[in-house]
């Protein structure tokens, strides 16, 4: 059995089109992973790294939508 993929609108406006919410942790851990990387992956950051990459990721999809 598939799970419900949930949609997620990340412009406050309400007027950009919904993504899917998996694509858009892909992209989320994606930008996290490339933080860690370039501190050389010193642990005890991933919660701010995880943050950091979810604004980044917000503000691309709000840049995009207009």
């Amino acid at each position: 059995m598939r799970a419900a993929v949930k949609e997620v609108n990340l412009n406050p406006k309400g007027d950009s089109t919904p993504i899917n919410l998996p694509d858009c942790y892909t992209k989320i851990a994606e930008l996290a992973f490339y933080k860690a990387e370039k501190r050389g992956f010193e642990p005890g950051h991933e919660f701010d790294d995880w943050i950091e990459a979810e604004l980044e990721f917000r503000e691309m999809k709000i840049k995009n939508t207009h």
